[in-house]
């Protein structure tokens, strides 16, 4: 007997709209449908579900998760295995964190941390979102680049600053050009901005940069950090998102 799509929903705790979506991409599509034409699940779809939103909260895009779920050469006991693989790197990658999150305290604890005004001053009048910092730390503290870096002081982010508004000069000068984000203009430009990484985080890796390139194409706060809202463009993030592939893309080859 079937299941129908509103019940697995509140089963799975996800939308009925999450159902549709899955079952449009070919993640997901029920194995069959009601007298009336509704979407009816079998317990073997369930069982795929369950796949499919533990390696979704394990941080898997959809396009891998399909990829995993559709392996022939993993049954259902191999997927258990690997998720409790995945889950135990979890734990350890969460208390690293909690031990970042824990250096930030204390260094803020210990007035480490610029205070609002030094912010305003040292940024032009740029502010960070509230709760980034608590974020930063969530998104990068397992990270070697965090854990490696030292906390800045005052001098070092004006430096940082002045650096930043060269970088974006340069940039807009490539944009007028009309250079493409393959372009060797392009490509110095993306070493430049992996150098400013590095300032702050240490020695970043072109996997890091990639990562926090895919961000300025969808988090208009991270693009703000490096390009201010006054100085944005159309397409300016995807423009340095592509330019980062493109380079990391030729250094790796």
């Amino acid at each position: 007997m079937g299941h129908p799509v509103g019940k697995v929903a509140a089963l799975a705790g996800i939308t009925v709209r999450t159902l549709h979506h899955y079952d449009e991409i070919g993640l997901l599509s029920p194995s069959g449908r009601t007298a009336a034409g509704y979407r009816s699940y079998a317990d073997d779809d369930l069982d795929r579900l369950q796949r499919i939103l533990f390696y979704r909260e394990l941080g898997f895009p959809l396009e891998t998760i399909a990829t995993l779920v559709d392996d022939p050469g993993t049954d259902a006991e191999a997927h258990l295995k690997r998720q409790r693989e995945l889950l135990v790197a979890r734990i350890g990658e969460l208390g690293r964190m909690v031990a970042a999150v824990d250096r930030v305290m204390e260094a803020r604890a210990m007035g480490s941390a610029l205070t609002p005004e030094e912010k305003f001053e040292v940024f032009g009048g740029f502010r960070e979102p509230d709760g980034y910092a608590e974020e930063a730390a969530r998104r990068w503290a397992h990270t070697p680049e965090w854990r490696g870096a030292a906390t800045p002081s005052k001098e070092d982010l004006a430096a940082g600053e002045a650096a930043r508004k060269d970088w974006v000069a340069r940039l807009g000068a490539v944009l007028d050009a009309g250079a493409a984000p393959d372009s060797p203009e392009a490509g110095e430009l993306a070493e430049a901005h992996r150098e400013m990484l590095s300032r702050v985080m240490g020695e970043c890796s072109y996997e890091t940069q990639r990562r926090i390139g895919v961000l300025y194409t969808t988090e208009p706060a991270q693009l703000e950090f490096l390009v201010r809202a006054d100085e944005q463009r159309p397409g300016v993030g995807a423009f340095v998102r592509d330019a980062i592939e493109a380079n990391a893309a030729r250094r790796e080859e």
